[in-house]
């Protein structure tokens, strides 16, 4: 399936919908070094993910808002939005269709990556 910019921008919308207010079918995964850092240091660093807005052709070349980087308290952290089929058992045949995906956000520190 192509990547037009029609299918990037709904892509784009339901990314930003999970990400930022947790509409849509999903979960959020945090690793085990972000688990130690405690609820609040979680709190914080989910809020920051929630109001990411710092996209770059680097990070996002296909305009998706699948990924991004950011520093919280000087430690690099990292979010990937990744598309699996609805029985989450094989990547999604159409990321931009919500009723065939599945969504799951990984947030990490960057040197466990």
């Amino acid at each position: 399936m192509s990547n037009s910019p029609e299918r990037a921008a709904a892509i784009r919308a339901l990314n930003d919908a999970f990400r930022m207010r947790g509409e849509g079918y999903g979960s959020t995964l945090l690793t085990i070094g972000v688990q130690a850092l405690g609820g609040p240091a979680i709190s914080q660093i989910l809020n920051a993910i929630r109001c990411y807005d710092s996209f770059s052709a680097d990070e996002d070349p296909y305009n998706e808002h699948d990924f991004g980087v950011l520093n919280w308290r000087g430690t690099r952290v990292f979010w990937k939005i990744d598309y699996y089929d609805r029985s989450v058992k094989f990547g999604s045949e159409d990321p931009s269709d919500p009723e065939k995906t599945y969504r799951a956000m990984t947030i990490m520190l960057a040197d466990e990556y």
